[in-house]
């Protein structure tokens, strides 16, 4: 069988990246150009520097990624790119020139959907995972539960209603002055502190259901925060941070435990940059044990935003003749385009 090669490009938010796979699971090249430090000095993503610094250095990515692949442009069999959702200009920034760098080659367009190609971080293996299976995507921007049955078919169980999980290290970070990225600012602050020693919130909603609610634990740990400091006791910021993220992660592994209970499933698929959190790894894999199920967690570099991801799904997407026209368009909040059902 022919070798199938996909070129992925990622632009969706601050991260630019361009992979080279090879038959869905072998990534031949794998480069991101990040705007931390760009972003750093702002607290957060400026959505304008974000798709200037995208347009900046596209080209070049891609230019490198075949290099490092040990390939010329045309002996590659797809273009995918990310297309929805994330900040309106940088996935325009992508999406536009994989149009044109596609047309000029004459190959094929692969238009994927972000989350989705979180998922297919986990297949990047030569052991995939099984299905059916419980699929927990926790990013900046998103926190959702899936029930996947097979490749590209998914049952949406839940998500979140207000912040997503990123988003609440994100700010909670900030308020505590832990420094961007929130995420990796707070797990360091939490590995010298103690959980326990102040009590937040556990916002489950409805136990039964797989709905999340961040916004009130968020508030409690603000609001906390700003008691402590009152009382001269700024110290205690890694203990808080802390339990912010136990009182986080113990929803987040209660839930996708539960779905996978009831749904009877044998693996759980952890994906999205929040998946690189080392106590939310410790922790889903611990419960998971208890139930007899195996827990497929990417590597952390593979957790955040990245394009062999990206070319990944879009292999399965070749596989299926699954391609886009010249019209392919960036959607922002398109809504989950992996909320599919099974033929």
């Amino acid at each position: 069988m022919k070798e199938v090669r996909i070129l992925g490009i990622e632009t969706s938010c601050d991260e630019t990246a361009v992979a080279v796979v090879e038959n869905g699971h072998r990534v031949l090249a794998n480069l991101v150009s990040s705007q931390i430090d760009v972003h750093r000095r702002f607290g957060g993503v400026v959505p304008e520097v974000a798709s200037r610094k995208h347009i900046e250095v596209i080209a070049s990515l891609v230019d490198g990624a075949l290099k490092e692949a040990g390939m010329a442009a045309q002996e590659i069999d797809a273009v995918a790119v990310t297309y929805t959702p994330g900040l309106i200009g940088a996935l325009l920034v992508g999406v536009s020139f994989a149009k044109a760098y596609a047309y000029g080659l004459g190959k094929p367009l692969i238009g994927v959907d972000h989350l989705e190609a979180h998922i297919y971080a986990n297949f990047l293996t030569e052991e995939p995972p099984i299905f059916p299976a419980v699929c927990l995507v926790v990013s900046g921007g998103h926190t959702s539960l899936l029930y996947m049955r097979d490749h590209r078919c998914f049952e949406m169980l839940g998500q979140t209603r207000d912040d997503a999980a990123g988003e609440a290290f994100d700010k909670v970070a900030r308020f505590l002055g832990l420094g961007y990225p929130g995420g990796p600012a707070v797990q360091k602050a939490a590995q010298s502190g103690t959980a326990g020693i102040y009590r937040l919130p556990r916002v489950y909603l409805e136990r039964d259901d797989y709905e999340f609610s961040f916004s009130g634990l968020k508030t409690a740990t603000i609001n906390l925060w700003n008691k402590l400091k009152k009382n001269g006791e700024e110290a205690a910021v890694n203990d808080l941070a802390a339990e912010f993220q136990e009182a986080l992660v113990d929803v987040l592994v209660e839930k996708t435990i539960n779905a996978a209970r009831r749904k009877e499933v044998e693996q759980i698929l952890l994906a999205g940059g929040v998946a690189a959190n080392a106590r939310l790894r410790e922790r889903i894999t611990q419960e998971a044990d208890k139930i007899g199920a195996a827990v497929r967690i990417p590597p952390p570099a593979l957790c955040t935003d990245n394009a062999a991801m990206v070319a990944c799904a879009g292999y399965y997407q070749y596989l299926e003749g699954d391609f886009a026209g010249l019209d392919l368009n960036a959607f922002p909040q398109l809504g989950l385009a992996v909320q599919k059902t099974c033929g």
